[in-house]
């Protein structure tokens, strides 16, 4: 094998163990840093929520396309209005989404839109494991 080979597999292999590190500190009650910024009950709803399909479509569609009004969701979805706003409930509740206010109405005359918050982003992009891993990698990094 070359050296190069062989740089390859001690690299691999410090990265098992450090992996291996990590599972080890937060396995059991140790899953999340003890002052997390959220609860293990919170991480688990906002993943419960995007369970859902019609979530998971709305909050793609305000990851992907930016803010929308809830008339813009419905038309993009084609979701009936009371079906989409207590999804839109869900997904606020749970922190995911943003119901923002204007003081003045845009060219639509509409005052309110959603939009995805940064955990709505993460938890898409990353999934709740990822997220929890990110924080304990934080903590260590700042602290």
């Amino acid at each position: 094998m070359t050296d190069s080979g062989n740089a390859y597999e001690i690299g691999d292999s410090n990265n098992r163990m450090a992996e291996s590190e990590r599972s080890t500190r937060r396995s059991g009650n140790e899953l999340l840093p003890e002052h997390s910024v959220l609860r293990l009950e919170e991480y688990l709803a906002m993943q419960r929520s995007i369970g859902n399909e019609t979530r998971f479509r709305v909050l793609n569609l305000l990851v992907e396309e930016g803010a929308q009004s809830a008339r813009e969701l419905r038309d993009r979805l084609g979701v009936e209005s009371n079906v989409l706003h207590y999804h839109l409930d869900e997904l606020v509740d749970v922190g995911l989404v943003e119901n923002r206010k204007r003081k003045e109405p845009d060219t639509d005359g509409l005052y309110s839109y959603y939009r995805a918050t940064s955990l709505g982003e993460g938890i898409l992009e990353h999934g709740v494991r990822e997220l929890m891993a990110q924080e304990w990698d934080a903590i260590e990094e700042y602290s």
